[in-house]
């Protein structure tokens, strides 16, 4: 049974702690990797411009539902309330479909079922809340750990992106894992609340 997990909005201070996070080697490469020029990659955002980011920078960034692609950004929390990691959506809403990235940064959690919590848990407002049609994921080849978590929940393998990420001055391959909306509702009938506890979902 996954550890359960509540998805709240985004605060300075998580964003604060997430970029310390990043600064870690093992959490940026089971992040979004590194740029090839050698800093974390993180899509969206630049999470040290963010801690004195402007209200109006900071709303353009987690608030404003015409920002294009439209993303969805949650932090997660355990149900003790300790923040714990970020997830993101990428949201394509003309095709009916989310994007999704998932970051436990808090290494002492690992492999303790967070991350399968914070994705079925994103699952329901994709599928439940929004009402779309397919999620999907990318996951470089060199993290074994992601691309099993993730087929265990019911994702499948959809193609192979060659050498799209570069990794420790090589390059790899990445795979494309999709779900689709009836996927979803044959797998998890009763929905992922049984699964994950009640979570805050943003109101953006």
């Amino acid at each position: 049974m996954p550890s359960n997990v509540e998805l709240r909005p985004v605060t300075r201070e998580d964003v604060q702690r997430l970029s310390i996070w990043l600064d870690d080697p093992d959490v940026s490469d089971a992040w979004f990797g590194r740029y090839t020029y050698g800093d974390p990659a993180h899509l969206g955002y630049e999470p040290k411009n963010m801690i004195d980011a402007t209200e109006e920078e900071w709303d353009e960034v987690f608030h404003d539902p015409h920002h294009e692609p439209h993303r969805d950004i949650f932090s997660i929390y355990t149900a003790s309330g300790e923040h714990i990691g970020e997830g993101q959506l990428s949201i394509d809403e003309p095709l009916g479909d989310a994007q999704m990235s998932v970051l436990i940064g808090l290494k002492s959690l690992w492999h303790q079922g967070y991350g399968s919590s914070s994705v079925m848990a994103m699952l329901e407002h994709i599928f439940e809340h929004l009402g779309l049609h397919r999620a999907w994921v990318d996951v470089p080849e060199y993290n074994t750990a992601a691309r099993t978590m993730f087929e265990h929940i019911g994702f499948q393998h959809e193609g192979t992106l060659r050498q799209s990420r570069p990794h420790h001055g090589s390059r790899y391959n990445s795979v494309i894992l999709g779900m689709l909306s009836d996927e979803y509702a044959n797998a998890y009938p009763e929905g992922t609340l049984s699964h994950v506890t009640t979570w805050d979902s943003p109101k953006f």
